[in-house]
Formats: structure tokens, sequence, C-alpha cells
């Protein structure tokens, strides 16, 4: 059985309801910039739990046991 990331869940359920408020239209204009603002930072976050999984799927793949994950650092321009 496939082991889940409640975190990753979490902020994944949070960003689809943050984008279905913002598609409602019935946000002010503030409301909209803050829903943003935290649909950048979930989407971060759920990019920086799929980079470690895909690290984790490499090491495994190349079966090398001295690999050890390292924690991503994704760039500040994005």
């Amino acid at each position: 059985m496939a082991k889940k990331n409640p975190q990753l869940e979490q902020s994944l359920d949070s960003l689809e309801a943050l984008v279905e408020r913002m598609e409602s239209g019935e946000l002010t204009l503030e409301e909209s910039l803050q829903a943003f603002e935290q649909g950048v930072k979930l989407t971060r976050e759920c990019q920086q739990a799929l980079s470690q999984a895909e690290q984790k799927v490499r090491i495994l793949l190349e079966q090398d046991p001295q690999a050890e994950p390292v924690p991503f650092e994704g760039r500040d321009d994005q």
C-alpha cells in the first residue's frame, strides 16, 4: 500500500480550494492578491515535496547504497 503524504495532500486540497474561490469572481482585489500569494506558497511547498520524492526514486533506481537524499532548495525566482 502506498504511503500518503498528509502535508502534500492538505496543500493540494488548500490550493484547489483557493483556485475555486478565485475563479468564482467574488473576491475583492485585496482578497484575490492574498489568495494568489497563498497559492504561490502552497505551490512551492508541493513542488518541494514532489522534488524530494523524485530524488528518492532516482536514488532507488540507481541502487547506490552510498547516495542519500538532500533537502531540495528551490530557486528564489520561482
